[in-house]
């Protein structure tokens, strides 16, 4: 039995919190039945910034996200620094994270795994002051991101098929666009460029790995270029992702530093910073922040990463 307290933070919208019924109430038993100590804040009607603010003063040495990647990106940035710990009950969509961590993906798993869980130090990423823990990708990919949004809360078959519709004609029409790169370790160049993304450590090689990462400590950002994408490109680079051969894609060109400057020559610029589409401004100036925050994960992950 973990004698640590534990301070929740709750988002009821995430997906499958959405999907469960998830209350503050029945995560407040699951807690309890494995011993925890547990306060449960599920008060949506305050904003983020307070809720964060008050979990960050409280008395608990662990402050868990329940929540999508959204709210794990937003309690992480403001976890920089600090002495508490960072856990994660993944109830998002996607759980990018969680799966970088090796976290049980069903909600019992994942809260029984609290007690027995160690501390381990990860990189996080910044941009313009903003923390991510896993990309910032701009060109086309906000756009379809953005499309993707319209599904939610109707995924039918003739919505997933309008979908479908709207990515291809995106692609047939897109155009690139042109960006200033200024890496630390590199000259200042100019290309074009159909999208790009700077990630957070690196993404791994493997049998049906889509953007997986094996380590998040490796201390480096890294940049991927795409000059074209084309129908026949996103089909190419996807088979090559399912079969664990993606990083020499003809289309693709990758590159490690530890801060990088991109520019356009627009002010305002649309990217998607941790699967959110946000509005940012102009350069976009990353750095990596080695080892700055402390996670949570099971026992037997801490094992591995430290093997590997």
């Amino acid at each position: 039995m973990s004698t640590k307290r534990y301070y929740v933070l709750l988002n009821e919208n995430s997906g499958t919190a959405h999907a469960l019924g998830l209350t503050k109430e029945k995560l407040s038993e699951m807690f309890e039945a494995n011993g925890l100590e547990a306060t449960i804040d599920a008060d949506s009607s305050r904003s983020m910034s307070d809720r964060i603010e008050g979990a960050l003063s409280s008395d608990a040495e662990v402050v868990v996200a329940a929540g999508g990647d959204g709210t794990i990106t937003a309690l992480a940035g403001a976890m920089i620094g600090s002495e508490k710990d960072l856990a994660i009950l993944p109830l998002g969509t996607f759980n990018a994270v969680a799966k970088d961590l090796h976290l049980p993906l069903d909600l019992p798993s994942a809260v029984a795994a609290l007690g027995s869980g160690t501390s381990q130090r990860i990189d996080a990423a910044e941009v313009n002051g903003r923390i991510f823990l896993q990309k910032v990708v701009i060109g086309l990919i906000p756009g379809l991101a953005a499309g993707r949004e319209h599904l939610r809360g109707r995924e039918t078959a003739m919505a997933k098929l309008g979908f479908m519709r709207y990515f291809f004609r995106r692609l047939a029409r897109a155009k690139r666009m042109a960006v200033v790169i200024e890496p630390s370790n590199g000259a200042r160049r100019v290309e074009r460029v159909q999208a790009m993304a700077v990630a957070c450590n690196a993404y791994d090689e493997g049998l049906g790995k889509f953007f997986s990462r094996k380590s998040l400590d490796r201390g480096t950002l890294t940049l991927y270029v795409l000059k074209r994408f084309t129908a026949r490109d996103f089909v190419r680079l996807v088979t090559g992702m399912f079969i664990g051969r993606w990083r020499d894609d003809e289309a693709l060109s990758m590159e490690s530093v530890k801060e990088v400057t991109i520019d356009t020559r627009n002010t305002l610029i649309k990217v998607m910073f941790d699967g959110e589409v946000e509005t940012f401004q102009t350069p976009l100036k990353f750095t990596i922040r080695p080892k700055a925050l402390s996670v949570i994960v099971p026992a037997e992950a801490e094992a591995t990463a430290v093997a590997a």
